[in-house]
């Protein structure tokens, strides 16, 4: 295929980028190049939220969270390599004016909750958007470095909300926030800005002219582009992907960038060669077939957590606490499990879930058991010119599962430890179970000991203290900055009698008494007003 530029959708014109290195970053583009400086660059890992933006992609047809045809997705821009944009819209903090230019004047719903923000009105800052002028009436800013983060998020979950006329509880605005890290402020402004912003008038995206430009980008070859920096390379087909694979073994497939970003921002590692996956749309299919859920590898995080929590909503906090919003936006659940960190929080999940995985050489595909998969520290099964293509969990339907996170911040962290349990009850006895722990060993695994000592025993508490005991012979944790060897075991053991506490046949814990959100006056924290969920 010929090389060709980059090509994507800003300020209201394609835009053609034809000699920036493959590992460019959207920020440094936005920055250095576009002059757009209203994009800040902080931790530079995608972790504090400095640099979001909001990526649009053409709908898929009966796509409940479609607006106007698009969907609009908060990205940390600091990790985001450029090439990546090809085909799609990219919207930062300059675009907010003019769509408040064009818009529609509607009237406000309401300013009766706040008297002395309705009584100083929007006029002294008609020319902001609705979400930059809450910012202001609610003293959401201080510094303001972060604030441009901020507003981005908040915008995404404006277009959203309006879309299908509600509003968000308190919490899922907190949710949308996760990502978003305030040094000064304090988020109780933001948040009461991000409740302001519904009040007034209304100021949403004219969505017409950017879905006519990514369809006329439709058109265009699948992307390959070549620099004296390296090469990138975006099959927009599941079977091009496997011949590109083959034919170049050695280039490091990209999915969201969310790892990867952090090689060439962090490590200053050099990537002359790139296999980008995010074009390929069968990869992106979440499906059931043959009573299994079926995820493909391009499935977003956000995507994949959904659909998982959708059969086991015991999920959500694993869910939600996984990253950040941008981040599960961006990443993959197949790249996490692919990646094969032994901090990584799909893993643990999916092995308590007992799922496999499809793996694609050429034409050939092969199924593996996840349990089967990592070899020792960052090292799997994976042969030359393989990748994965799909995981598969069954929908038995039978088994009790949990997930639980424990992390030094509750929102946006890495794990010290992560437990996916299982258990199947005969009666008042186990039949199975499955417990895989992350943070534990070099890779993600099963206590295959502590899922011995419980099998065909009394689901009791003799037999939690025999699978405690069992478990400290499992694992022979590390001590690092996150936690001590001697706290990582503990906190394992008392995951599982948290389990047992919620799973055991006499008197299990009720739902209001395993969740602090559970207490709180603006749960629930999914944003299940919205259709299929909402946008994360």
């Amino acid at each position: 295929m010929p090389n060709r530029p980059v090509r994507f959708f800003h300020r209201g014109r394609i835009v053609e980028v034809a000699d920036a290195a493959p590992t460019r970053t959207v920020l440094e583009w936005l920055r250095e190049d576009a002059h757009c400086t209203g994009t800040k660059e902080g931790c530079n890992e995608g972790d504090c939220g400095a640099c979001t933006t909001v990526i649009g992609e053409l709908a898929a047809a009966g796509d409940a969270q479609a607006i106007g045809g698009l969907r609009l997705q908060t990205v940390n821009a600091c990790i985001q390599f450029l090439p990546t944009l090809d085909g799609k819209a990219l919207f930062t903090v300059e675009d907010l004016r003019a769509i408040r230019a064009t818009a529609t004047p509607k009237a406000a719903s309401t300013t009766a909750s706040r008297p002395e923000a309705a009584a100083r009105g929007p006029q002294a800052g008609a020319s902001l958007h609705p979400v930059q002028q809450a910012m202001v009436e609610c003293h959401g800013s201080q510094c303001g470095f972060c604030t441009p983060g901020f507003v981005m998020s908040l915008w995404s979950t404006y277009e959203a909300h309006q879309a299908c006329g509600t509003r968000p509880t308190r919490q899922q605005l907190a949710d949308e926030l996760s990502g978003n890290l305030c040094r000064c402020t304090g988020y109780r402004p933001i948040l009461d800005a991000g409740q302001r912003m519904f009040e007034l008038p209304a100021a949403q995206l004219d969505t017409a002219p950017v879905v006519a430009a990514l369809q006329a980008m439709r058109n265009d070859a699948a992307l390959v582009y070549e620099t004296p920096a390296g090469r990138l390379e975006s099959p927009r087909s599941v079977d091009e992907l496997a011949a590109a694979r083959m034919a170049r073994p050695e280039a490091t497939l990209l999915a969201g960038s969310t790892d990867i970003g952090l090689w060439v921002t962090k490590m200053f590692r050099e990537l002359p060669a790139l296999i980008h996956i995010g074009a390929v749309d069968e990869l992106k299919r979440i499906e059931q077939r043959d009573g299994t859920l079926r995820i493909g590898a391009g499935a977003s995080l956000e995507a994949a957590f959904r659909a998982l929590h959708a059969h086991w909503p015991s999920l959500e906090d694993v869910w939600l606490r996984f990253a950040s919003v941008p981040i599960r936006n961006a990443g993959t659940m197949g790249g996490n499990v692919a990646n094969g960190s032994p901090i990584g929080d799909s893993a643990p999940v999916l092995m308590a879930l007992d799922a496999t995985l499809e793996l694609r050489r050429g034409e050939r595909v092969r199924t593996m058991p996840l349990t089967e998969f990592y070899v020792d520290y960052m090292k799997n099964r994976l042969e030359p010119g393989e990748f994965v293509q799909a995981l598969r969990v069954p929908l038995d339907g039978a088994a009790q599962v949990r997930a639980y996170k424990i992390s030094k911040r509750f929102d946006c962290d890495i794990s010290a430890v992560c437990a996916g349990l299982a258990l199947q009850l005969d009666g008042e006895r186990v039949a199975a179970a499955r417990f895989a722990f992350g943070g534990m060993a070099a890779t993600v695994r099963r206590a295959a000991g502590a899922e011995a000592a419980v099998v065909g025993r009394p689901w009791d508490e003799a037999t939690l203290a025999s699978a405690q005991r069992a478990l400290a012979e499992d694992y022979r944790p590390l001590t690092d900055m996150r936690a001590s060897a001697g706290y990582r075991t503990q906190v394992a053991q008392n995951l599982l009698r948290r389990f047992w506490l919620e799973t055991r046949p006499a008197d299990p814990l009720r739902a209001s008494e395993l969740s602090v959100w559970s207490a709180m006056p603006h749960a629930p924290r999914a944003m299940s007003a919205l259709s299929d969920g909402g946008p994360r």
